[in-house]
């Protein structure tokens, strides 16, 4: 009696591509969102695009382009507006929010909304790293965890 084999084939899941924009515009704290979020991209194997724009209101725009050219699962969008003497905070806000949110719903794929939209650089600072941890980590595990979501609900 031939004997069955006792290895099994795994599937392997293909390597997720992810595309993470960062606004250079208050590079203190967003260089600190970027590295927590490519540290966790990379930890977890993914092949990352890392893609540096000049302020937060050209990250919609960045993330069209890499969308519409290249293989990638989802995006991080990650910036910082600091509430200045005008209402300039309030337009730049809503024109990143409304573009992301646009983007996600038009291409089918998930974009991890790391803006940090804050009062002042304290507020921004413990947001980046400090006591309120890190949200360029977190939109990273959001947009990783939302392309697995809908894959399944899709049935992929």
């Amino acid at each position: 009696m031939k004997k069955k084999s006792s290895v099994k084939k795994v599937k392997k899941t293909p390597r997720l591509k992810i595309a993470v924009v960062t606004a250079r515009f208050n590079s203190e704290i967003t260089s600190k969102l970027e590295m927590a979020a490519l540290d966790l991209l990379e930890g977890l194997d993914c092949e990352i695009l890392a893609v540096s724009v000049p302020g937060a209101i050209e990250i919609p725009i960045t993330i069209q382009a890499l969308f519409d050219t290249q293989k990638i699962d989802g995006a991080v969008a990650l910036g910082v507006v600091i509430r200045g003497e005008t209402t300039h905070y309030e337009e730049v806000c809503r024109s990143v929010e409304r573009g992301c949110t646009t983007l996600m719903l038009q291409y089918k794929k998930p974009i991890g909304f790391g803006i940090l939209t804050t009062e002042n650089e304290d507020q921004a600072l413990a947001r980046a790293g400090g006591e309120h941890g890190n949200k360029g980590e977190e939109a990273a595990q959001v947009v990783v965890e939302m392309i697995g979501l809908l894959k399944e609900i899709r049935g992929k």
